[in-house]
């Protein structure tokens, strides 16, 4: 007879927080304006192709008038990434190609893509130049690693009878791997410049340089002169990280950032071309503040990741600047660029990203804040205003989710229930994220639950990026959300928040988070929300950290223990800071255990752990508060009974360490499991693949003397991230492959029981 496990699924029910999102990401990853209409790229995430907002006037304010997706393209391949648009043609690159597109009357159709012969490994279309019916399209001059890690740019002409045709490679004499070629690229006529941040043209090794290339009369394409370098070349710098040429009657004005500059902050040059070629340095462009290593946050960008003339003025982006980006106006005046302001969009915050991009016509200017929403992205789009411009219009579009599921059970049938593979897992519900109170770009990232002893009704405790919310799960099959709590004051959003319960209260941290500290909530105050979710205040706040990765409280003693804490406070070296919570308003520093030369740096950090009052068969050790904490590259055990002397009792050793992460103790306290989150991908890394997911098992029956006694290899390959043992069975989280069911009934022979792959976008 078949078995089946009933399973509620809030959100992504797999604690593994994976890299990328299954949906909407990277809006405004590609910009351009088409007259009186503005072009907008998003790349999406790995369940679709991308995208390409068109948005026009309406109602004297911007709105979503069309969106291009490609034709018979595949999820994942990152349409959207650069957008170009001249005249009647767009081009628009992804992965699998640069689409063409021509205008049909009001709107586009799909009639190339422009594909290369490029060397394995390197990506064709990381960057787009066009200009009537020519393109530059870049190979892997971003930083790419491959057999051709120098970069190349190809040449495409669309013939007379409108076919595309590759007409010439271009690549400069002397390219070496590393020279980031193609990195930046433009298109003036018969000239190109091209940007290589990493090559070694000057006085200085990998300053970067700027080369420029001439069409010859027969077609042919030629390197002009020697490239272009900055006068004051520093390694690393990163000159030619984004090139700008601005042409008029009386000359040719090159703008080039040096994104590396500054300590990372950015700088810009100007230089203008003499008849033989060469080129004279002219002006340099500082950031208003010059903060180093402010250059790339959240792909927005430094000072100068973005340039551009608009009219008589000189833009330049400083999409790292730490309140959220500006883009800096510049004006001629005297034969000098002067500043004349900045440009910025409301409600920016550091991180945003705002002037990573930029696209520019005669009255219409829109700048990305890519890393606004948590990286999901926005835009603003300017309209002129007599000699300036307006405050700006902010637009994006909502991500995408899978379809919610309620009001009935969905079963497992022929492998797949609802939107996710399975095996003997039916699902309750399934409540997207946007249900569980969530703003844009938010995601979970931990699950834990409460059963309110007086009215027996169950709550699911869910970790998400800047906030906690609560779920009552009473009736499965329809949960519904009754509130949250927002992180901290002060605090930052984060991808860790962990949470745990004692004597109905819920204690939350936060790693990454800044001044985040150990918040404190009464459970029992869900009892009296209404009908509409309720934004709740903690009850007290725990300041002796400020961020850590875990919390874990063992229940029994009214102990809890913060790990990995870092950022401020007494972080113990990253291992057990250990708190009294008896009274859990009140919570009090209680000590602090770091297991001596554990850890990656020796000192001990804990990663998780796991701490119980010890009732298995070393009975030396019975009645002991007994830590296990997995400690990066081993398991530490140790007796914190006396918190003022706590003792390093042993260490688990295993072969094959990735990362050492979490794990758990069956009910009788004999045997230890452990995952190791970065085992499967190390080894793939090296050749020696394991058959599956492994699962490291120790017979603790001697605390003093764990006995490693073999892996369990299950049937995904997917890297594993936390694991929980009831009874006899244990639910693995695992990266890609989401609940993976065990049961370990034969504890050192576990078999697979059913799964639910809540990634399905993942290999």
């Amino acid at each position: 007879m078949r078995t089946f496990i009933r399973l509620l699924a809030v959100a992504l029910v797999a604690t593994a927080l994976l890299p990328t999102s299954a949906f909407a990401q990277g809006f405004a990853s590609g910009l351009a304006v088409d007259g009186d209409r503005v072009l907008i790229g998003e790349r999406g995430g790995a369940a679709t192709t991308g995208m390409v907002h068109i948005y026009e006037r309406s109602g004297g304010d911007w709105a979503l008038a069309a969106s291009i997706a490609p034709e018979g393209a595949e999820a994942g391949i990152g349409f959207g990434g650069a957008v170009a648009v001249s005249g009647d043609v767009m081009l628009v690159s992804s992965q699998s190609g640069v689409f063409v597109f021509d205008r049909d009357g009001d709107g586009w159709s799909q009639s190339a893509v422009l594909t290369a012969m490029t060397p394995e490994g390197v990506t064709f279309g990381t960057g787009v130049a066009l200009q009537d019916t020519r393109a530059l399209i870049a190979a892997g001059g971003g930083g790419f690693r491959g057999p051709n890690p120098a970069g190349q740019v190809y040449v495409f002409d669309r013939e007379a009878n409108g076919t595309w045709a590759e007409s010439a490679t271009l690549m400069p004499s002397g390219s070496a791997e590393g020279d980031q070629f193609g990195a930046s690229l433009a298109l003036r006529g018969d000239y190109a410049a091209i940007g290589a941040p990493g090559a070694s043209a000057g006085n200085a090794q990998r300053a970067g340089a700027v080369y420029v290339f001439h069409r010859e009369d027969d077609g042919s394409w030629a390197q002009v002169g020697d490239p272009i370098v900055a006068p004051d070349a520093t390694t690393g710098s990163g000159f030619g990280s984004t090139v700008y040429p601005h042409v008029t009657e009386e000359r040719v004005t090159m703008f080039v950032a040096a994104g590396g500059a500054a300590g990372g902050a950015g700088t810009v040059y100007s230089f203008t071309n003499n008849p033989d070629g060469s080129w004279t340095a002219q002006n340099r462009f500082f950031p208003p503040v010059a903060s180093a290593g402010g250059g790339r946050r959240f792909g927005g960008g430094g000072f100068g990741t973005a340039i551009s003339v608009v009219g008589d003025e000189l833009w330049i982006g400083a999409g790292g600047s730490g309140n959220g980006g500006q883009v800096l106006r510049y004006t001629m005046t005297d034969d000098a660029w002067m500043p004349a302001g900045a440009l910025s969009g409301e409600g920016l915050t550091s991180g945003d990203g705002f002037g990573g991009n930029i696209a520019v016509g005669e009255d219409v200017a829109v700048v990305a804040a890519s890393g606004k929403d948590y990286r999901m992205g926005t835009a603003f789009i300017f309209d002129r205003a007599g000699d300036g411009w307006d405050s700006g219009t902010e637009v994006w579009t909502e991500p995408g989710n899978y379809t919610a599921v309620a009001g009935g059970e969905v079963s497992c049938e022929e492998g797949m229930a609802s939107d996710f593979a399975c095996s003997d897992i039916d699902i309750l519900s399934y409540m997207p994220v946007g249900q569980l109170g969530a703003g844009r770009g938010v995601r979970t990232n931990d699950v834990w639950g409460w059963t309110d002893p007086q009215t027996g009704r169950e709550y699911a405790l869910v970790g998400m990026t800047d906030q906690a919310s609560f779920v009552d799960i009473t009736d499965a099959e329809n949960p519904r959300f009754v509130g949250r709590l927002m992180m901290t004051e002060g605090a930052r959003g984060s991808t860790w928040r962990d949470i745990k319960v004692y004597e109905d209260h819920a204690f939350i941290v936060s790693d990454g988070a800044g001044e985040h500290g150990m918040q404190v909530f009464d459970l029992t105050r869900l009892r009296d929300v209404g009908s509409e979710p309720v934004e709740f205040d903690m009850d007290a706040h725990y300041d002796g950290i400020a961020s850590a990765h875990n919390i874990v409280i063992n229940e029994e003693t009214g102990f809890a223990y913060s790990v990995g804490s870092s950022g401020g406070g007494e972080t113990c070296g990253g291992g057990l800071h250990m708190i009294d919570i008896r009274n859990p308003t009140e919570p009090t520093f209680a000590g602090c255990f770091a297991h001596a030369d554990t850890g990656r740096r020796g000192t001990g950090y804990s990663h998780d752990a796991m701490c119980i009052v010890y009732d298995g068969p070393d009975t030396e050790h019975a009645g002991k508060e007994i830590c296990f904490g997995s400690n990066e590259t081993t398991v530490s055990i140790a007796d914190v009974s006396d918190k003022d002397s706590p003792v390093a009792l042993s260490q688990a050793d295993y072969p094959n360490v990735g990362y050492a992460h979490q794990g758990w103790i069956t009910e009788d306290h004999r045997y230890f499991y452990l995952g190791d989150e970065l085992d499967e991908i190390q080894q793939a890394g090296q050749g020696n693949a394991f058959p599956g997911t492994r699962t490291m098992i120790w017979d603790v029956s001697d605390l003093d003397d764990p006995v490693f006694i073999g892996e369990h290899f299950g049937e995904s390959t997917a890297s594993d991230h936390n694991l929980y043992i009831v009874g006899d069975l244990m639910y693995q989280s695992n990266y890609n492959s989401g609940l993976r069911i065990l049961d370990v009934s034969d504890p050192e022979n576990p078999t697979e029981v059913g799964y639910i792959d809540t990634v399905p976008y993942a290999e």
